[in-house]
């Protein structure tokens, strides 16, 4: 027995060694030469990343990627935005333009597995809807039977729509434009009937029309959308880094710790919230980061459940409900795995 409790703390000085002395990957090593991460970002979709009235990229994409700047600089105003439209924002991320492609981007297969990229976490549970005129007294998408829809090229929602058409047997004519923006203009012009993305981001569009109760987005989900941030493959490091400031996100609203508290939760002697938080346990330094990683993250964004609502919650132009986006604790499916 004392030879195995002998060889255990060896073993366990040993991990606490390596742990402390973690050295920086290639894309943590050009974060830091560059003192900034650089993210992906969207032109424009309302709750994800937009810009407002002070030139600020705000949204639930653009609050990850800050998390992750304080995770690995200390400070989440080192941030950049390279702005990519949905064809290019793969490319962007493949070539090295980008440290992070946070970009509304649903997790496929064929995106993770041809394209030579890595899905980190979700960090929003979405599924593609159509957004309609009330006029139109269209109430089900089977009624969209004949209907000229507005759709963006290079998108899962071209796909789906295309799939979803065949599957049901209801004619439709996409109206298909390279960029966002083009596609929403095109239906508030009235050059299609319908509009169809992830139900989230039609209802940030329904918030920018003239006159949002006119339209409606009706009450159909036609495909799963899992949206998650992405890294490029060959980096285990970075895609650790991402992924885990997202579950430390999650954790600390399981914790109840938020950015108003982390710094009183420093003393508490849960020891959940002691690893999270740095005090216990060496999980920055197994990543090369500090151990104040998740603190840093959590102070500079809040808690997931913060980030959610200031973006799209009921206390947003947006009002959307938690729903699956909520707390496995609360019926939803944030979970985040253990920090221990």
């Amino acid at each position: 027995m004392r030879l195995l409790a002998a060889i255990g703390a060896a073993l366990l000085v040993s991990g606490t060694a390596i742990a402390q002395t973690a050295s920086p990957g290639p894309t943590l090593s050009a974060v830091r030469s560059r003192d900034a991460l650089v993210c992906g970002s969207h032109p424009g979709a309302p709750g994800f990343s937009v810009l407002d009235s002070q030139g600020v990229t705000r949204g639930l994409d653009a609050d990850t990627c800050r998390a992750v700047a304080a995770a690995v600089l200390g400070d989440a105003s080192k941030t950049r935005w390279v702005v990519l439209s949905s064809q290019a924002r793969l490319p962007a991320l493949q070539s090295g333009q980008v440290d992070l492609l946070s970009r509304t981007t649903t997790w496929t297969q064929t995106r993770d597995t041809a394209n030579g990229l890595n899905f980190t976490a979700v960090n929003f549970y979405d599924g593609q809807g159509f957004l309609v005129r009330k006029s139109t007294n269209v109430q089900r998408a089977r009624d969209l039977e004949g209907a000229t829809i507005c759709v963006t090229s290079g998108t899962t929602n071209e796909l789906n729509l295309s799939d979803w058409s065949r599957a049901n047997n209801v004619r439709v004519q996409p109206l298909v434009f390279d960029q966002n923006e083009e596609t929403r203009n095109a239906y508030a012009s009235g050059r299609c009937d319908a509009f169809t993305t992830d139900a989230s981001q039609l209802a940030g569009i329904r918030t920018a029309l003239r006159n949002p109760d006119e339209h409606i987005i009706l009450a159909d989900i036609i495909s799963k959308e899992p949206l998650a941030p992405a890294v490029r493959h060959g980096d285990d490091q970075w895609f650790d880094i991402v992924r885990w400031t997202i579950y430390a996100l999650i954790e600390a609203e399981e914790l109840g710790i938020t950015q108003a508290n982390v710094d009183e939760m420093l003393n508490s002697q849960n020891p959940s919230i002691r690893r999270l938080l740095g005090n216990a346990g060496d999980h920055g330094p197994l990543m090369g980061l500090d151990r104040r990683w998740a603190y840093n993250a959590i102070k500079a964004v809040g808690n997931y459940g913060e980030i959610f609502e200031r973006n799209l919650g009921r206390g947003s132009p947006i009002g959307l409900p938690r729903g699956v986006n909520d707390l496995w604790t609360r019926g939803g499916l944030m979970y985040a795995m253990p920090i221990r």
